[in-house]
């Protein structure tokens, strides 16, 4: 018995409540001796390179190359995408890969390149592949990219999965972006980052990684141009990166390093070149296009666990009502389930759920129910009997059910892994959608199963699926997130076939836009946990998940007035904008930090719902082009260094540039500014960028600029779409694209596009682009930019 292992079960059960604590010890010790027993002993291992290159197989869309001790298989997509799987893994089969693998293009060929090596060049790139094994990514101009050593394999002598190993280096002045949800980012620094999605068990600060949402996928933004990398593989990992050092004109820059250490799996890589916007129009095209959210979903939500009681909703839902304060959603969490139990409701604590749903709908307010993945593990009980009959949950290597502790008690795990289970699961929402819930959030889905020390989730053994391939739980635990938002989504689509699923799961892997998104999961109180909020939905955004955001105000604390009200103007201009609290933590109704953060949150609140239209666009061209909401500053120059480097504000879609308060005391900020003229929203003073300015940012507001010529699609007086122009620079046009939308349903409607010039010296004129020319606007026009009084 370790002893450091008998002390933490002996503190499990001192801290927690006696029956929960001593089940946490159980489940720990039984999770060591499943694992034990199921997992193969990984004894002496093998080494081995690829060694040199042998024969090549040139075909329409890449080929084949043969090496001493493995076979590199090279893909081109249509896309201009390109893949690469070593000892001849192909594309498929794939979790993150939206349908089949994409077409290959014909016009990609392996070709013979200089000291024996071969390359293919597809549309934005050329990638040169050495004879021993090393691969280059080169721009079309011939700059190297990415140059990827020969990888290594540590194979145990007896079998089974083994390790690798695959280094790579970027030019000196590259910075690295993604790998899913991380609080210190968006920015990656020198470190080392888990590949393991991770229930922290405490709410976590920036300092705090693995955390719920990680993905093998790095974006890399260089002064040559920006690529994606995503190592197709689900197994557990740590990704070290050093950025490179540039010699001051020496000569002697050193490059960057990113080095790829997984426990199994197979070596595949795919890679994207371009723009920004190119290179996320691609990884949409390869991962799927992301879901369209209902338009309620971009309203403002209501959220705490310890709603407690259908009396204190109600209490909760009058005072928005009395105090006119806009409200959309509320999501109930754990506390009104019976006894914790996924799919029931405590009827003695929320007797009438239906009628109260109908109530808040006819007002224009959606309930959101809280769903977990575990099933209390007890006979009588609806899914746990029906999953039973189904054989749907996950089992060891001897055959047993893998029971786990979670919030109802012992509990057992659907394998998500399988069709006939998520078919099965995504047909219980029909029991959600009679007591009157629009919409769902996943919790608990790392799987997170409570253990007194060691890992809490299910036992590395467990036996999955994975569509029949089968295999454990070492590559299941990362897809298990995703799994399970499939299963809502496309049940929900067949249950409610006329409206657009509402789905945010806290775990997920490559592709969970398909499905919906997700948000930051239990963030800490504090000004930290306000800069984490910020990096999660950057970071998340630029690896194709654009519809996130935070728990205002944090998930454990009671924040400060001046903190919560920051963190409330931030929420405001993030494409998911929920309150959250924990059973113990302070509220988080706008009236409970006194009349002034009340009426500051009231602005926040109005200005959110008026621009209601602009995030209805931004959600119809992030499904059509894959760019995010929320994007870093340097999107549209990602040569310029200093913007590069910026990470306390962002774009919001093309027209917006918001800067966030986040640190205590401060009614001043400095703003990077990118290329052009920007006016502040509040006092319509212009600056002119690039460059840094200091801008007011007084108790009241937070810092927007908008860039000069835009035309935003807003919310009028009169509750109809008005176009908010901002005049152009002198001798310059402007523009913006504006979609309507009815606020659910499957329709695709039309992408206006609206142009602003100048006429004359005095009159900004904005018409509306059409197939026979350029036309009156279909909406009302308010220009602003000419001094203190708007022009109509």
């Amino acid at each position: 018995m370790n002893g450091r292992d008998l002390v933490r079960s002996m503190k499990a059960v001192g801290s927690a409540g006696a029956a929960q604590g001593l089940r946490t010890v159980r489940a720990a010790w039984r999770r060591r001796r499943v694992d034990a027993i199921g997992l193969p002993t990984r004894g002496a291992e093998r080494a081995r390179v690829p060694g040199q290159m042998q024969e090549v197989e040139p075909g329409p869309g890449g080929g084949r190359i043969r090496f001493g001790r493995s076979e590199l298989r090279i893909h081109v997509a249509v896309s201009g995408a390109v893949f690469w799987g070593w000892d001849g893994a192909g594309p498929e089969p794939s979790y993150a890969l939206a349908g089949r693998c994409p077409e290959a293009d014909p016009r990609a060929v392996l070709e013979p390149d200089k000291d024996g090596g071969w390359r293919v060049v597809a549309e934005r790139m050329t990638v040169v592949i050495s004879r021993h094994g090393a691969i280059e990514v080169r721009t079309p101009g011939g700059m190297t990219l990415r140059h990827e050593l020969p990888p290594r394999w540590w194979e145990p002598e007896e079998g089974g999965p083994g390790r690798w190993m695959q280094r790579s280096e970027v030019a000196a002045d590259a910075r690295f972006f993604g790998l899913g949800g991380r609080a210190s980012g968006p920015r990656l620094r020198d470190g080392s980052y888990r590949l393991w999605n991770t229930d922290p068990g405490r709410a976590f600060g920036r300092e705090d990684d693995p955390l719920y949402l990680t993905m093998p996928v790095q974006l890399v933004v260089a002064d040559a141009a920006t690529h994606l990398a995503f190592y197709d593989t689900s197994w557990d990992g740590t990704v070290t990166l050093r950025e490179g050092e540039e010699g001051a004109g020496s000569g002697h820059d050193l490059a960057g390093t990113s080095q790829l250490r997984v426990d199994g799996g197979p070596l595949r890589c795919w890679v994207m070149v371009g723009t920004p916007a190119r290179v996320l129009l691609a990884w949409a095209s390869l991962t799927g296009a992301p879901a369209l959210p209902p338009a309620w979903a971009l309203g403002h939500h209501h959220a705490r666990w310890g709603f407690g009681s259908e009396q204190e909703l109600r209490r909760v839902l009058s005072g928005y009502q009395e105090r006119r304060l806009p409200l959309d959603a509320v999501h109930l969490d754990i506390d009104h389930l019976d006894d914790h139990q996924v799919f029931t409701v405590d009827q003695e604590r929320f007797p009438k759920l239906p009628v109260l749903a109908d109530e808040l709908r006819r007002d224009g307010v959606r309930l959101v129910s809280i769903v977990d993945p575990a099933v209390r593990a007890a006979p009588g009980n609806d899914v746990h009997d029906s999953g039973m009959a189904g054989d749907a949950f996950v089992r060891d290597a001897s055959g047993r059910l893998v029971e786990g502790v979670a919030w109802p008690g012992e509990s057992v795990f659907p394998d998500f892994t399988h069709a006939r289970v998520r078919r099965w699961w995504g047909g219980l929402y029909a029991e959600r959608l009679a007591q009157g819930f629009s919409g769902f959030w996943h919790d608990m889905n790392e799987p997170t199963s409570f253990t007194a020390f060691g890992e809490s989730t299910l036992p590395r053994s467990a036996r999955h699926s994975l569509e029949g391939r089968g295999g454990d739980h070492r590559e299941a635990h990362n897809v298990y997130g995703l799994c399970m938002a499939q299963a809502a989504h496309d049940g929900l689509r067949e249950l409610l076939p006329d409206e657009r699923p509402f789905v945010l799961s806290r775990s997920g892997w490559v592709g969970l836009q398909r499905y919906g998104g997700t948000w930051s999961g239990d963030v800490a109180t504090g000004w930290p946990g306000l800069r984490a909020s910020l990096s999660l939905v950057m970071g998340l955004g630029l690896c194709g998940v654009p519809y996130s955001g935070p728990d205002v105000g944090g998930f454990d604390g009671a924040p400060s007035p001046e903190l919560y009200l920051r963190w409330f103007q931030l929420g405001a201009y993030l494409p998911l904008f929920r309150t959250h609290a924990s059973l113990r933590a302070g509220r988080r109704e706008p009236w409970e930090f006194g009349a002034e953060v009340l009426e500051h949150a009231r602005v926040a609140l109005l200005e959110r719902r008026r621009l209601l239209p602009y995030f209805m666009t931004l959600a119809h061209l992030a499904r059509r082009t894959g760019a995010p909401y929320v994007r870093p500053l340097w999107w549209g120059a990602p040569e310029d260094r200093a913007l590069r480097d910026c990470e306390d504000a962002f774009l919001l879609g093309d027209c917006l540039l918001v800067a966030p308060v986040l640190d205590a005391g401060a009614d001043r900020r400095a703003v990077p500014l990118p290329r052009g003229l920007w006016f502040d929203r509040a006092t319509g003073k212009a600056y002119e960028g690039p460059g840094q300015v200091l801008v007011d940012a007084p108790l009241a507001r937070i810092p927007v600029l908008a860039r000069a010529g835009a035309v935003i699609p807003v919310r009028g007086e009169d509750g109809g779409l008005e176009l908010e122009v901002w005049a152009p620079a002198r001798g310059r046009t402007g523009g913006g694209l504006v979609v309507e939308d009815a606020g659910d349903g499957w329709d695709e409607p039309e992408i206006e596009r609206y142009v602003a010039r100048w006429e004359g010296r005095r009159r900004v004129v904005v018409e509306r682009e059409g197939e026979d020319g350029m036309r009156e606007p279909s909406h009302p026009v308010r220009v602003r930019g000419l001094g203190e009084s708007p022009q109509t």
